[in-house]
């Protein structure tokens, strides 16, 4: 466990679902606005009723229509039940890495232009949200971004191959703070466990969060992932996260980031 300053949620405020939702439907890891389930979440295998994210409601600007338009054919996706093809759909051979619950793309924007080298998958449902790193994307020419719309565990379930995967990155998912609502939280023993195995070995879990009690959940629940060790080798990713003008001001406030960086075990 890292202490790494602090964050604030307004940024990435609304990260990939556990689930999906309508199209002027928000759901959010991050996000701690809104409040219940959307009525619409088939769930998963691993979760078929649990309900990860709380919904928000949101709608397109004209300019983010335009872009919108002009580039969901080109980069963007919904979750569905096919295996990806990322190498024809990126173009290439590269480093798969997943981010789940990319909110409003600024961190992901910026890790990308920081790994060229790296195909980086964004999943998120806020569609407001994948409409501004569409934006980035286009005006700042990104072309290793590529983005899915909808329930993460789905991608991990059906869309990535086992030991396909380079990294997973999950930044500041929502904490659930009741203890009722704890069987909500995305990173629980089975999403460690489904990872781990889309993990190829040696690949890097790097979660962040900055609830005190989420993060000693994460400790105790990914350090009893017996496929996952703390990282002593070195990372096929970068572990540097962009910080956001919101987590600054958090940082100002004396807010915490607990981070945890685990490899697959090499075997």
């Amino acid at each position: 466990m890292r202490d790494n300053g602090p964050v604030n949620h307004a940024d990435q405020e609304t990260p990939a679902s556990a689930g999906p939702a309508p199209d002027d439907a928000a759901a959010s890891f991050d996000g701690r606005q809104g409040d219940g389930d959307t009525g619409r979440s088939r769930g998963s295998r691993l979760h078929p009723r649990v309900t990860s994210f709380r919904s928000r409601r949101g709608s397109l600007t004209p300019a983010q229509q335009q872009a919108w338009d002009r580039m969901w054919p080109q980069v963007g996706a919904e979750v569905g039940d096919t295996l990806l093809d990322t190498t024809a759909w990126f173009g290439r051979q590269a480093p798969l890495v997943l981010e789940i619950g990319s909110g409003t793309g600024t961190a992901t924007a910026a890790m990308a232009k920081a790994e060229p080298h790296v195909n980086l998958l964004a999943v998120e449902v806020y569609r407001p949200g994948l409409a501004q790193l569409l934006q980035q994307i286009e005006r700042d020419d990104i072309p290793n971004v590529r983005v899915l719309r909808g329930d993460a565990v789905e991608v991990l379930e059906n869309m990535v191959a086992p030991a396909s995967l380079t990294g997973v990155r999950v930044f500041f998912p929502d904490p659930w703070p009741k203890a009722r609502h704890h069987k909500r939280r995305l990173l629980q023993a089975s999403t460690f466990a489904l990872i781990a195995s889309r993990l190829r070995p040696g690949g890097v879990l790097h979660v962040a969060t900055d609830h005190a009690e989420y993060a000693e959940w994460i400790a105790e629940v990914g350090g009893a992932e017996p496929a996952l060790t703390a990282l002593d080798w070195e990372s096929p990713m970068t572990h540097e996260r962009p910080v956001t003008k919101f987590e600054d001001k958090a940082h100002r406030a004396g807010s915490t980031i607990n981070e945890f960086i685990w490899g697959r075990i090499r075997s």
